[in-house]
C-alpha cells in the first residue's frame, strides 16, 4: 500500500495547453439534487467545475432547477423529467449527491449502470439504492468509481467491525468487481485491481456534510477531462484534502465550511507547479 505523495499527484497532473478550449476539457454531467437536499447539486457543481471541466451539466428535478441556476451559473441544467436517460455527448457522469432514495431513483441507476457506455462514479443515494438492491452490484461496469463512507460502505459488503477490516473487504471487492473503490475516512484509500493507496491530505475540517459532495463533483471533473478512474480518484482525493490544510489556515476545523474548501482549489493546484 502506496501513500500519496506530492511526487504522486506531479506524475499524474497534466496541465493545461495554452491553446486548448472548453471542449479540451470534457463536458461532465452531474445528477444530483431533489427537494430539501440541492445543496449538495450545488457543492458538487461548484467542485466540479474549479476543478477544471470544460463543462458541466447538471441533471436536476425541474422544481428545483432555479437554485442551481442562480447558485452556479457556469453550470447547464438538465430536467430529469424530461426522461434524458442516457446522451453519449457526455464525457463522464457522477450520480448521487443529494439524489434521495425512490424507485425512480432506483431504475435510474439501474440504467445509467446498463447503457451508458461513459465514465462513471457513483456516490451517496446512488450507492445507497444499489445497497437496497444488491443484484445492481454485478450491474458496475468496470472502471466505474464508487466513493462510500463507512457506514455506506458496510451496507454495499456488509458489517465490518473497524477500518483494516474494511480495507481488507475494499482491496477484494475492488478487485473482483473490476472498479475503483474509494473509502472515505481519515486516510482514505483509494484501491483498483490490486493496487492501493493511502491519502496524506485533510484534517477533521471534513468531518461535515458536503465534503463527500465535493468529491464526486471533483471526479466526475477529472473523469471528463480524461483522466483513467484510477488518477481521476487520486489526483481529487488529494487535492481536495489539500484544499482543506489551505482552508485550515484562515479557518478552525470546526468553523471550515466545504465552501470554503472549494475556494481554496486554486491554491492547491498552484501547490503543483
Amino acid at each position: 500500500m502506496k501513500k500519496i505523495t506530492r511526487q504522486t499527484i506531479r506524475s499524474i497532473y497534466r496541465k493545461r495547453e495554452p491553446d486548448s478550449h472548453k471542449g479540451s476539457y470534457g463536458h461532465a454531467l452531474l445528477i444530483a439534487g431533489s427537494k430539501g437536499c440541492m445543496g449538495a447539486a450545488v457543492i458538487a457543481a461548484k467542485a466540479g467545475l474549479r476543478a477544471g471541466a470544460g463543462l458541466l451539466s447538471v441533471d436536476v428535478p425541474k422544481d428545483e432547477a432555479t437554485i442551481l441556476q442562480v447558485s452556479v451559473p457556469e453550470a447547464m441544467l438538465v430536467f430529469r423529467e424530461n426522461n434524458n436517460l442516457i446522451n453519449k455527448s457526455f464525457s463522464a457522469a457522477g450520480i448521487g449527491p443529494g439524489l434521495s432514495l425512490s424507485q425512480d431513483n432506483t431504475k435510474l441507476v439501474s440504467y445509467y449502470l446498463s447503457n451508458f457506455g461513459n465514465p462513471l462514479i457513483l456516490d451517496a443515494d446512488a450507492l445507497n439504492c444499489i445497497a437496497a438492491n444488491k443484484k445492481l452490484l454485478k450491474q458496475i461496469p468496470p472502471g466505474t468509481i464508487i466513493t462510500p463512507h463507512p457506514k455506506e460502505f458496510d451496507r454495499l459488503f456488509g458489517q465490518h467491525v473497524d477500518t483494516p477490516a474494511r480495507i481488507i473487504t475494499a482491496i477484494k471487492q475492488a478487485e473482483a468487481l473490476q472498479i475503483v473503490i474509494v473509502l472515505k475516512g481519515h486516510h482514505t484509500l483509494i484501491t483498483s485491481g490490486g493496487k492501493s493507496f493511502i491519502n496524506t491530505t485533510g484534517n477533521a475540517g471534513l468531518a461535515k456534510g458536503g465534503s463527500g459532495d465535493a468529491l464526486t463533483g471533483m471526479i466526475t471533473s477529472f473523469l471528463a477531462q480524461g483522466y483513467i478512474a484510477l488518477h481521476a480518484a487520486i489526483l481529487a482525493v488529494y487535492l481536495h484534502g489539500l484544499a482543506a490544510d489551505i482552508a485550515l489556515k484562515e479557518q478552525s476545523m470546526e468553523s471550515m465550511l466545504i465552501t470554503d474548501v472549494i475556494e481554496c482549489l486554486g491554491k492547491a493546484f498552484k501547490q503543483l507547479d
